[in-house]
């Protein structure tokens, strides 16, 4: 997820994608749209300008950072949410809206949130061990540390940092907080993890897998995916679009298995000539970014966006 450059923040970023995505979601320019992860609003104001002036776009974000920086939109198409994507449904059912003709959702932490030291987020900088995406609720990193026991610690840093050494570190930040020096800075989850894992692919800090895992668990984001797009699939018309942006291999994965699940039939072997089922989705496809978007925008590496149709086929049954 990236911030328009365009902002007058400190922190800034170019958004990752941005035509690719807003060209993939935009099924009819008079459209009612969801941008899910509203960050800084790079997304959401290349679609105003597509929109037709009876079009609706309806910004969606859970940093109150991101709530404030929407109100520099001065659009009578326009509206901001403070809440999660998953709960869109809700959200958007409050203000009258139940069906939409596209859903574009851009994962992961934005750069605001990563360069501002008193998010916590980066190991690059030194500042409080939080990594809540809302600031208002929830518990920190600091305070899942402090209570969790080592095994709670080792499978959340195995399974969403994929990190090898994850029984290691830990052991290591269990054996720290016994002894009455419980971590709450960056710096210091930093230099525990330095000290554990003594092998790292090349050019990748150490503490990457650590601190990608406990801002994943910290924020519920995989939850939230998979809650956020059954959520989409709900509210789209027919004919209506779905477009995700993710950057790295487990939101990807869960991206691409939901809209196969929706888009492929499977053949049954009872009656293997039988017509194939109507199926709720069509995927349309993967876009990954140019060669010249990378070079001018590293963090732009990783991204994928996969786009795909709402067909008028019935749900299945959950």
């Amino acid at each position: 997820m990236a911030a328009d450059v365009n902002e007058s923040a400190t922190f800034r970023h170019t958004t990752v994608l941005l035509d690719e995505a807003v060209d993939g979601v935009l099924a009819r320019p008079d459209g009612v749209y969801v941008d899910g992860t509203f960050g800084r609003g790079g997304h959401s104001r290349a679609l105003l300008a597509k929109l037709a002036p009876e079009g609706r776009l309806i910004g969606i974000d859970r940093d109150p950072e991101a709530i404030a920086a929407a109100a520099a939109i001065d659009d009578p198409r326009f509206s901001i949410v403070h809440s999660g994507f998953a709960d869109m449904a809700d959200e958007l059912a409050a203000l009258g809206v139940h069906q939409v003709d596209g859903v574009l959702l851009d994962l992961g932490v934005s750069s605001p949130q990563i360069d501002n030291p008193e998010r916590g987020f980066s190991f690059r900088f030194n500042g409080p061990l939080d990594m809540r995406m809302d600031t208002t609720r929830g518990q920190s990193a600091a305070d899942f540390l402090a209570r969790a026991d080592e095994r709670e610690i080792a499978q959340v840093i195995r399974d969403y940092g994929e990190e090898r050494f994850a029984g290691q570190i830990a052991k290591a930040l269990v054996a720290r907080r016994q002894a009455g020096a419980p971590l709450t800075r960056t710096d210091e989850l930093r230099e525990l993890v330095a000290r554990t894992v003594k092998t790292r692919e090349p050019g990748q800090d150490p503490a990457t897998r650590t601190f990608q895992a406990l801002r994943i668990h910290v924020n519920a984001e995989l939850e939230q995916l998979e809650q956020g797009l059954k959520a989409a699939l709900r509210l789209l018309a027919p004919g209506g679009r779905l477009s995700v942006i993710s950057f790295h291999s487990l939101e990807d994965r869960r991206v691409k298995q939901f809209i196969a699940a929706h888009s492929k039939a499977e053949v049954d072997r009872r009656a293997p000539f039988a017509p194939p089922p109507a199926l709720a989705l069509k995927a349309l496809g993967r876009v990954m970014p140019s060669a010249a978007e990378v070079a001018a925008n590293p963090r732009a590496r990783s991204a994928v966006l996969r786009i795909a149709e709402r067909t008028d086929a019935p749900l299945k049954a959950a």
